[in-house]
């Protein structure tokens, strides 16, 4: 339940006491969070950072001690020449210098990417690509000089050595954000309108790091968007007004506001809000009105004082595609053959658990409108299609899909399929065919295309996928225009490294599945 107040400060203290249980500390009492002190919420950064740091120099000197103890490439070994003992230590101490800075100067622990996505991983690619670039510019102008054993030995073996330090970390900070630790609080602040939708997805989505201790409304008041508000964060104090919002700021113990969407001040009531935020340390943070554009789309390109952004046009066909489609035959083609024992007692699980066929056939619409034959284990009853008619009135679906969490038409076999999303194995030769692709949209329905209307025709611009955003982010539990928000926003936006970090989000979503019924 949230609050609803005007500015009056002992009344506020009151409704906020009275509606989350927190204690709301007078002017002069040390500021308190949910879980400590705000210097602690802001510092937790950079002991992270700290970590990797550490980790990563510790990687790259067992990198660099590899040629120097086992000689690899001719750079010489410790127990055979002092001379060249010394020589290779100095180079040892070069590359991992040189590497170190490499991975500063890409930003590949800076703050805004710790544990989400795959900026870091990509930036100790660029990192360390460089770096080998840099050694074998050297040695072609100025010799071997032992620089090949670290180019063929350390920077592979360090490469992987990076990964799984960044891996690790990655993983014990989830588990620590699952105990509610290493979250920054943030006060979400702006129109109604604007803020719910930011709230509904830092709610959903605790692994961006965020948690929202509060919301301050300004603008026009909108019952209907603040009952989503209190719909997705049940709790969270809920003002009105924002003059007092550096007050406001520090009771709830945030370390930064996110301004979501225009401000009745425009730009200049953003410039405003940071210099108010100055002096309590609070980071401001813009959520943009492009917010189906990713980052590497977007440019940021000053012309005299004059911050210009650019966004770059999608692309909808090219050598990107064609690296996507090779990866596709590759792998469905690797996967027929491996999961081929599988597929066999799958099929063998389906033929003797219920009447009918194995394999389940439907048509679905493709790229360009273009319809397919889908292939997927039966899952239900042979006679599903005919009985449908009948469960309409039941649908828990969202907008033309028809969902229905105890559909009586599944066989035992068959919920067992789909829970864990085995019946979708057979789309491997969809994928190898050329009608689909290992990720994408979801694969729609002709009926279902039928519906569209305006931009979500966009959908069909590229392939559909055995796997998706929509997999990954709660399939049948997403409600329509989010299932529709995710697949443009992966039509315009992906990416080889995209699609890469969804399939192995996919098979963990496998292990410990959500949405699927």
């Amino acid at each position: 339940m949230g609050i609803d107040t005007a500015r009056g400060f002992d009344g506020y203290r009151a409704n906020l006491v009275q509606a989350s249980g927190w204690r709301v500390p007078a002017f002069g009492d040390r500021v308190v969070s949910p879980l400590g002190t705000v210097r602690e919420a802001l510092h937790w950064r950079q002991r992270y950072r700290r970590r990797l740091l550490i980790t990563d120099i510790a990687v790259i000197t067992l990198a660099i001690s590899l040629p120097v103890v086992f000689g690899v490439g001719g750079a010489g070994s410790v127990f055979v020449d002092e001379v060249n003992l010394a020589t290779s230590f100095g180079l040892a101490a070069f590359v991992g210098v040189a590497w170190i800075l490499a991975l500063q100067l890409v930003h590949s622990r800076a703050a805004g990417y710790i544990a989400v996505g795959t900026y870091e991983f990509r930036a100790v690619i660029g990192g360390t690509a460089a770096v080998a670039g840099a050694l074998s510019l050297i040695a072609v102008i100025g010799g071997d000089m032992g620089l090949r054993g670290f180019i063929v030995a350390s920077l592979p073996a360090g490469l992987v050595g990076l990964f799984l330090g960044r891996w690790g970390w990655r993983a014990w900070l989830q588990s620590q954000r699952k105990r509610g630790h290493a979250l920054s609080d943030v006060v979400i602040y702006g129109q109604a309108k604007d803020t719910s939708y930011v709230v509904r997805q830092i709610s959903r989505k605790s692994g961006a790091a965020y948690r929202v201790v509060g919301v301050v409304l300004d603008g026009e008041a909108d019952p209907d968007a603040e009952a989503r508000i209190r719909a997705a964060s049940p709790g969270v104090p809920l003002i009105r007004g924002s003059s007092g919002l550096e007050e406001d700021v520090g009771r709830l113990g945030a370390d930064a506001v996110v301004i979501a969407g225009s401000l009745p001040g425009g730009n200049r009531a953003i410039q405003e809000l940071g210099w108010r935020l100055e002096d309590a340390r609070t980071e401001v943070i813009l959520v943009p009105s492009l917010t189906n554009v990713a980052s590497p789309r977007i440019r940021l390109r000053p012309v005299e004082g004059l911050p210009l952004l650019h966004v770059e046009l999608p692309t909808f066909s090219g050598y990107r595609h064609v690296v996507k489609r090779g990866m596709d035959i590759a792998v469905s083609l690797a996967a027929l053959i491996v999961l081929a024992p599988l597929f066999l007692l799958i099929a063998v699980l389906v033929a003797t658990g219920s009447p009918g066929g194995v394999i389940f056939r439907q048509v679905r619409t493709g790229r360009r409108g273009r319809n397919f034959t889908m292939y997927k284990f039966r899952s239900m009853v042979a006679t599903a299609e005919r009985d449908l008619e009948a469960l309409t009135q039941k649908n828990e679906g969202a907008g033309p899909l028809f969902k229905l969490k105890n559909d009586p038409r599944v066989t035992p076999v068959g919920a067992w399929l789909r829970k864990y999303s085995l019946d979708e194995f057979p789309q491997f030769y969809n994928v190898l065919k050329g009608d689909m692709s290992l990720v994408g949209p979801r694969p729609p329905l002709p009926s279902e295309v039928a519906t569209y209307e305006g931009s979500t025709h966009r959908r069909l611009y590229i392939k559909p996928g055995l796997t998706g955003l929509w997999q990954i982010n709660g399939r049948s539990d997403l409600d329509w225009e989010e299932s529709v928000r995710l697949d443009l926003y992966y039509v315009e936006n992906w990416s080889v490294a995209g699609d890469l970090a969804i399939m192995w989000r996919t098979f963990r979503v496998m292990i410990t599945p959500s949405g699927a019924y």
